[in-house]
């Protein structure tokens, strides 16, 4: 494919790249397809992407539709067929901000003024858009064969809050019809396993704007599932020595300001609220309250290892355009734990959590993960704590603990916490981009600015190092990623009811009754269903709706031979056995959390 360079050669385009230069390009119709049939839109970023490409576009007080996004994509189509040529020119900066001036383009013109004072702006037209960017492209619109709008969302102009909410318009483009086909099959794959269409299906999670965005409301069943969790992991950290706690949704805005969240987080978190004199806020983590439990007494080295834990309800302003269902949102509960130890504890106690991470991931069958050592950038220095012998030791330290227990990983820059190195564990659900579950990171920051202190084996104090750490990450995202693997047939353990039961008839009511009773008694989640509906209906509803692994179809037989009938899930045949074989059978399963 021949693709032209901004100084207005032309080459051939590199195999790997051949796919980005069509996704840049994309952007481009796309604004060229907006822009004639919104003559006053004004443009801001259009990148390609690792899944496709989008146009941030100012479109002033036009609220888009799906027949309009519809519209833009046949307006890209016709542009496709005109074969337009993409031609590049360049321009000195005065000349540049002038031209962009005359063209009403503020948002290309403010961002000249973000560039170096002896930058060289080059463009590329094609028939009557111009775009300031610096290439390459096609040569040829037409060479642009497959490409499908995928929907729109909000953004802010230079991602600040503070700034302009533009319309983001998303879409793909590939090199062929049959890339495209394959990802509007997978497309197809990942609505079937979207966690919100599930989730109202089988009746776990709702929301409602007139509580608020962001601010999912787990229904009866959902709970559940969300307790089930709860208990899960909890069991586990006790075994391990962990002590949880139970810390207040508030904190004073003091609080954050000796954390450092206040000047490092602060536009991640809610408003501050005045009462009666004194200013808090919603909380967004966890760790200075337990940095406050930790200070609550002396300690001595004997005593370290401190695990404080606990399921925690916290609080982010995300901004709407990134709200998805329970995966992200603006309240959320998470699998929190602080761990206060000395610094020749540090491997030990690292290498136990990622032990518990993986065991985790055994009992889930999560197998497509990967390790990330997520480190600061020492360019951003409004981001990350200002100490660079404190960054660099953190750093080292954590890379020899990953390097000493085996761990394979990356490394990425600018992905750490604000006051520490950490190590994610990325996952990649069913379908896609990959997500964070767990993370575990090193800090040696806020225990300093907490002043927390042990008496060491010399007598003298010391300061802990404190590994903050989270496995299940936020139940709510666990929940999501779960659901969307599972398309809601969860483990038997962990399904929202365990078993239906399903009377054929008014007739063997009763022992179907029996049955349901003696399986409460077992402690399993179950449900009488003895509607007046046809047995076929209560099947397919059990099976598509509820997705419950085991109805018990009750027949005049069963009745009279005191047996069940059982049917699996995902199975079109019966089997028949004793209600006390059964009823061992599924409480095993529950027991022994069988996947």
């Amino acid at each position: 494919m021949k693709i032209i360079y901004k100084d207005g050669t032309v080459g051939e385009c590199p195999e790997e790249e051949v796919t980005h230069v069509l996704r840049h390009s994309a952007a481009h119709i796309m604004a060229q397809a907006i822009q004639r049939l919104y003559p006053e839109a004004d443009f801001a970023y259009g990148p390609a992407t690792e899944r496709g490409f989008y146009y941030d576009v100012d479109l002033g007080d036009k609220k888009l539709t799906d027949e309009d996004l519809a519209a833009i994509e046949a307006e890209m189509k016709k542009i496709t067929k005109e074969n337009l040529p993409f031609k590049s020119f360049i321009l000195g900066r005065e000349e540049a901000v002038k031209f962009m001036h005359e063209r009403g383009a503020k948002y290309k013109e403010e961002h000249i003024g973000d560039l170096p004072e002896d930058a060289v702006i080059s463009f590329y037209q094609q028939g009557d858009y111009i775009d300031m960017c610096i290439g390459p492209h096609i040569c040829y619109t037409k060479a642009l064969k497959a490409f499908k709008i995928t929907g729109q969302s909000g953004a802010y102009w230079k991602d600040n809050a503070k700034n302009k909410m533009l319309t983001r318009i998303n879409g793909v483009a590939f090199a062929s019809q049959e890339e495209l086909a394959e990802y509007e099959k997978q497309l197809e794959e990942a609505k079937a396993r979207d966690h919100r269409k599930i989730g109202k299906e089988m009746g776990l999670f709702m929301s409602d704007d007139l509580i608020g965005k962001g601010l999912p409301m787990f229904l009866p069943k959902g709970y559940t599932v969300w307790r089930e969790l709860e208990n899960y992991i909890r069991d586990k950290e006790l075994k391990l020595g962990y002590q949880h706690v139970l810390t207040p949704c508030v904190g004073s805005v003091q609080l954050y300001k000796t954390s450092g969240h206040w000047d490092h987080y602060r536009k991640n978190m809610f408003p501050p609220m005045e009462v009666e004199g004194e200013t808090f806020v919603l909380r967004p983590m966890n760790c200075p309250h337990h940095m406050m439990i930790y200070a609550n007494k002396p300690h001595s080295y004997r005593e370290l290892p401190i695990r404080i834990g606990e399921i925690a309800h916290d609080f982010r302003f995300e901004a709407s355009g990134t709200l998805k269902g329970i995966e992200r949102v603006r309240h959320f509960c998470q699998n929190d734990a602080h761990l206060f130890v000395t610094p020749s504890q540090i491997e030990d106690e690292f290498k136990k959590v990622v032990d518990l991470i993986l065991d985790v991931y055994k009992d889930f069958g999560i197998t497509d993960y990967r390790c990330v050592l997520s480190l600061r950038d020492p360019a951003d220095t409004e981001k990350y704590y200002p100490d660079d012998d404190m960054w660099n030791t953190a750093e080292a330290s954590l890379r020899q603990v990953l390097n000493d227990i085996g761990i394979e990983y990356t490394e990425e820059i600018g992905e750490a916490a604000f006051y520490g190195p950490k190590l994610d564990v990325n996952v990649k659900p069913a379908v896609g981009a990959e997500i964070t579950l767990s993370t575990c990171q090193l800090d040696f920051c806020l225990p300093m600015k907490f002043d927390l202190k042990y008496v060491d084996s010399d007598s003298t104090e010391k300061t802990p190092v404190v590994l903050h750490r989270a496995i299940l990450g936020t139940l709510d995202r666990f929940m999501a990623y779960i659901i969307e693997q599972t398309m809601g047939k969860f483990p038997t353990w962990l399904a929202p009811l365990q078993v239906k039961v399903l009377p054929v008839s008014e007739k063997t009511n009763d022992y179907a009754a029996k049955v349901n009773e003696a399986l409460e008694n077992a402690g399993v989640r179950t449900f009488l269903d003895d509607r007046s509906e046809k047995i076929g209906y209560k099947i397919r509803e059990g099976q598509q709706v509820d997705r419950v692994p085991y109805m018990l179809i009750i027949g005049q037989k069963e009745a009279e031979e005191g047996t069940v009938s059982v049917r699996k899930r995902d199975c079109t045949e019966n089997e028949v056995m004793s209600l006390d074989d059964f009823i061992a059978k599924v409480t095993e399963e529950i027991r022994t959390k069988a996947r």
